[in-house]
């Protein structure tokens, strides 16, 4: 049986892989996260998810290495993690009803091949009217300051929007599952005949 390997830190992400009742491991890889001059968001979050699995892929033999990365955009530019409670203030203030998208880059490598599938899940979210006072009081009860956007949608950072719009409902938490099914199958590996 193929060993299955997220390339990632997050604890996010590592929540929505276990889910799957699947058995990995996970380790961080170290890639550089900067944006290339030129680049789109959709085109990063599959560089940085390509780059991540690709990353780990020389001391994992024999696994399939998860690479995921999700770079959300306004108005056709990137928006940053913010950090800390000032940032995010400012953040959700200039979002409070617009439009993001979050692009959830996702690669699937055969370390043992070299063959890979990379794509991305895109999820629209528009952003109710905030008030000063919503904005201050969801940032002191849920501190998403490592999330771009600033919100969790899995938490109360879901109160601050009018609607989401996704193929996958779990693209917007970090690890799109319902592509990540269909590129197991290309490889084989059957998520029901692989139960932990």
């Amino acid at each position: 049986m193929m060993k299955l390997l997220l390339a990632s830190s997050s604890p996010y992400r590592r929540e929505l892989l276990s889910r799957l009742r699947i058995p990995f491991d996970w380790q961080a890889p170290d890639v550089d996260e900067q944006a290339q001059t030129g680049e789109t968001p959709q085109e990063l979050a599959l560089r940085l998810s390509t780059s991540k699995a690709q990353a780990l892929a020389a001391t994992h033999s024999e696994h399939l290495i998860i690479g995921s990365d999700q770079v959300a955009s306004w108005r056709g530019q990137s928006i940053n993690k913010p950090g800390n409670h000032a940032n995010a203030f400012k953040q959700l203030q200039a979002l409070s009803g617009q439009r993001v998208d979050f692009h959830s880059g996702l690669c699937v490598l055969d370390s043992a091949s070299g063959r890979s599938l990379i794509d991305t899940v895109t999820t629209e979210v528009v952003f109710r009217q905030l008030s000063d006072t919503e904005i201050d009081s969801y940032l002191k009860c849920e501190r998403p300051y490592d999330c771009a956007g600033s919100f969790k949608a899995e938490g109360l950072g879901i109160s601050l929007l009018e609607r989401i719009s996704s193929d996958d409902n779990t693209a917007i938490i970090g690890l799109p599952l319902i592509r990540l099914r269909k590129m197991f199958e290309e490889f084989d590996y059957q998520i029901l005949k692989n139960l932990s």
